[in-house]
């Protein structure tokens, strides 16, 4: 674990200060935030992290940039709700109380104790009579609240379904909890078992998630992501005639968003898991594919849908009649279709999807052509075309038709004939919710022999998570084994019944924790509806890109289903979003395993607070993370030394007024300001601070030569110590108060800035071009030299005499403000 190499020496106590002041504002209350405040509200929330047991730079990293963001808006005049809580329910609770011995609930609160210490040593400014903890019955029988009002709008329900299943974890996980085939917490290959699962029916809303138009701000990867995960697709469903085979089943449904292809169907292909594939198989084929559809079962999504991997599948021996041509059509099944999406039966057209390409020339199936590529002879495909530029061909009465047109009139012919319709599919599946664990909340459900399947009464929430379970990783819920948590009553006939054992998925609870946050031990409701309306929805929103197509996702649905239930008058839970980067170590990602974890406790020891903030921030832009440096904090320690100096040292000596560098230093200060408050309206971080080095520097000299006059340098140091204040809020708290200015700096406004004062002097640049004054340019005074160039050059009184030639070389003289361009 990395700790401090050579600490730089700091000219004052850093302890000593960060402890003086958080106690003095924990005291004061200096950071209660008051509903009824009349300035304009500002809610800046952060994702809230799992209790893991101590706070990890990574934490930091997401945390004091976004505490900093925060304190900038109070000192821009808002009454800002920046609240802190804890993700308590998970699977390393669980684990813990299975290899220690000690139950989750124990594990899962000293944790907390911890972390909360150490969110006080970030100096955040955390108003913690809002904190919420989602493992408590408090919030969690509000989870049980909300999937009852689903279950009764049949937005929750159960349903057998294939499912990804963790051996390592010993439970199911949702589909984008898979990465690459494998678990992404233990990184093992999950498997698929068939289960009865709980779901939320997420799909009702996917066309509203599609829509972005009530966020304001949202990186556009983020919504592309979400998206791509929806996966909206138009199309047509067709149904294929197998009324010949005795079944109850007359037809075979399929979806395309190829209809102008459906002459070109050489097989039909069903997914493994679809029903129909044992009851359709003969009796010579039976042994072939219960063994392939085995097989396929062992084998993740990931796998199965992989453009790498080779193409499989097995004929069943059935047929099935397509309609539009009377073709007999074989029945194959194959793993890349899947029964989850769609109908689980897709139809084979060789000659334009290139899957099916692949499964014919593998297995000797017809490649029919039925969209004849432009200019083509006749002969066989060495691919599948895939264009939609061309025209039918081999396709009854459509021949000869542009593709589109033949899209057209198929899709209206097979709707006539009522063998299909238009149809709009999901790539996007219901949202598992079910979990084998203990460790989360209760589904409020209860199954009666005589009754069946009943919801918990409202007035028995909360179904309580029962203290004495025992846990086992027997791959299922401790509860199942609970025999008092089990048993219960019927509310329809008062008979036995059993309780559902599965917990919910913890996502649940973050999907809408943001809204409790304005009222958090509310006891009659979810969230006061009046305090949700006053700080809702969250203005600005931050954390971490890898929880695009989950947390937000899921987010963004519980606030449209809120909406809907009549509590809220909106359907966006953030407006804006900003996602940060990741902290390096050794330009690898953090482990354990690498012995490379940075440890701040130790950093905030020896530097304070403030120093491991301010480097955090001075590292990079903010989304675009930094590898740590032990290097790179001492700097920022130096840097903070020199703005202690600046700050304490004695003015006795300056001029009382009229300091020969009084303009220059005015400039530069308004100057400062205005970058460092834009830079801060945009997470620029590391530029904001560079502005203020910039600032230091320019102002060490102008205090050595005493060029500066006092009244001058009061205000310079004042707003420097303004600006710095979201940032490094203990030192500037301290050198405010050394400088004689009331207590708090953060309950003060940040300095503003006056654009004519900001303005550089300006002077002329002249161009010369080979000897010979061209061109005369006005620009600032202190322009660069790289500055002076560019804009010569650019000059179209300049280019009249370079383009065409050979630039052999340009020539900045600053003192005189010229440019002299030698040319061949």
């Amino acid at each position: 674990m990395a700790t401090p190499s050579r600490p730089a020496r700091l000219r004052y106590d850093p302890a000593a200060i960060d402890a003086k002041w958080q106690q003095r504002w924990a005291d004061d209350r200096v950071y209660h935030v008051d509903d009824d405040d009349p300035r304009p509200k500002w809610y800046a929330l952060t994702m809230y992290p799992y209790p893991s047991g101590d706070l990890h730079i990574g934490h930091w990293y997401a945390m004091a940039p976004s505490d900093a963001h925060a304190r900038f808006m109070r000192m821009r005049g808002y009454n800002v709700l920046h609240p802190m809580g804890f993700d308590a329910f998970g699977l390393p609770a669980e684990n813990a109380a299975i290899k220690r011995g000690i139950h989750p609930y124990a594990w899962t609160m000293d944790n907390m104790e911890r972390m909360r210490a150490q969110f006080r040593s970030m100096g955040c400014v955390y108003d913690w009579d809002r904190e919420i903890v989602t493992c408590l019955p408090e919030y969690y029988r509000w989870n049980q609240w909300f999937f009852l009002k689903m279950y009764e709008k049949g937005l929750a329900y159960r349903a057998s379904a294939p499912v990804n299943w963790c051996p390592t974890c010993q439970t199911v996980l949702a589909n984008e909890q898979v990465i690459d085939g494998r678990c992404e917490r233990t990184g093992d290959t999950v498997v698929r078992r068939e289960m009865e699962q709980w779901f939320f029916k997420i799909t009702a809303y996917a066309d509203e998630l599609l829509d972005f138009s009530g966020v304001l701000d949202w990186p556009e990867r983020i919504k592309t992501m979400q998206t791509n995960w929806i996966g909206r697709s138009e199309g047509v469903t067709v149904s294929f005639d197998i009324s010949h085979l005795g079944l109850e089943e007359q037809q075979i449904s399929t979806f395309t968003t190829r209809i102008d292809t459906v002459f070109g169907v050489t097989f039909l292909v069903l997914a493994p898991e679809h029903p129909l594939v044992a009851r359709i198989t003969t009796g010579d084929r039976r042994p072939e594919v219960e063994a392939y559809v085995q097989a396929a079962s062992e084998a993740s999504e990931i796998d199965r849908l992989s453009t790498e991997r080779e193409r499989t599948g097995v004929f069943t021996g059935a047929y099935a009649l397509n309609r539009l041509n009377g073709d007999r059509v074989p029945i194959w099944t194959a793993d890349y279709v899947l029964s989850t999406y769609g109908t689980g039966a897709v139809m084979g057209v060789p000659a334009h999807d290139q899957r099916d390409f692949e499964l014919a020339g593998k297995f000797g199936l017809e490649i029919r052509v039925v969209v004849a590529p432009p200019g083509w002879d006749g002969e066989p495909l060495s691919e599948a075309y895939l264009g939609r530029d061309g025209s039918q061909v081999s396709s009854g009465r459509f021949d000869g038709m542009a593709n589109a047109e033949g899209y057209e009139a198929i899709a209206e012919h097979i709707a006539a004939q009522g063998w299909g319709e238009r149809k709009v599919t999901y790539r996007m599946r219901d949202w598992l919710i079910s979990r084998q664990r203990y460790w989360g909340t209760p589904i409020p459900v209860l199954y009666c022999d005589d009754c069946g399947t009943q919801p918990v009464p409202e007035d028995q929430l909360p179904v309580v998570l029962p203290e004495d379970a025992e846990f086992k990783p027997t791959g299922e819920s401790p509860l199942k084994q609970h025999a008092g948590f089990l048993n219960t009553t019927c509310p329809q006939c008062g008979g036995p019944a059993t309780r559902e054992s599965d917990t919910m998925d913890t996502f649940v609870d973050s999907s809408w924790y943001f809204l409790r946050y304005v009222s958090p031990h509310e006891g009659s409701s979810p969230f006061d509806q009046a305090k949700a309306k006053l700080w809702n929805p969250v203005d600005q929103y931050t954390g971490g890109a890898e929880h695009a197509v989950m947390h937000l996702l899921y987010a963004r649905f519980f606030t449209k289903m809120i909406r809907d239930l009549g509590l809220i008058d909106f359907g966006e839970p953030f407006l804006r979003l900003f996602n940060q980067g990741t902290v390096l170590s050794e330009h690898m990602k953090m482990s354990k395993s690498r012995g490379n974890v940075v440890a701040p406790d130790a950093y905030v020891s020896e530097l304070g607070a403030d120093v491991v903030r301010l480097y955090l921030m001075f590292m990079g832009p903010w989304e675009g993370g930094g590898d740590w440096s032990d290097a790179g904090i001492n700097g920022l320690a130096r840097w903070m030394n020199r703005v202690w100096d600046l700050a304490t040292s004695p003015t006795d000596g300056l001029p009382s007024h009229d300091g020969p560098a009084d303009r220059d230093m005015t400039r530069r200060m308004h100057q400062t300001i205005r970058r460092v408050i834009t830079d801060l309206e945009r997470f620029k971080y590391n530029t904001a601070l560079s502005a203020m080095m910039e600032l230091t520097n320019e102002m060490a000299p102008a205090s050595e030569a005493r060029s500066v006059s006092q009244p001058v340098w009061a205000e310079t140091v004042r707003s420097l110590l303004l600006l710095l204040a979201p940032l490094a809020p203990h030192v500037a708290e301290e050198l405010w108060e050394r400088t004689g200015n009331p207590y708090s700096i953060h309950a003060q406004p940040l300095p503003a800035w006056d654009d004519a004062l900001a303005a550089a002097e300006e002077a002329t640049l002249v161009v010369q071009v080979n000897g010979k004054v061209r061109e005369r340019i006005t620009v600032p005074a202190d322009i660069s030299e790289a500055d002076a160039k560019e804009q010569a050059l650019a000059s179209e009184r300049v280019r009249a005499y370079t383009d065409g030639h050979e630039v052999s070389r340009v020539v900045f003289v600053p003192g005189r403000h010229l440019v002299s361009v030698v040319v061949k």
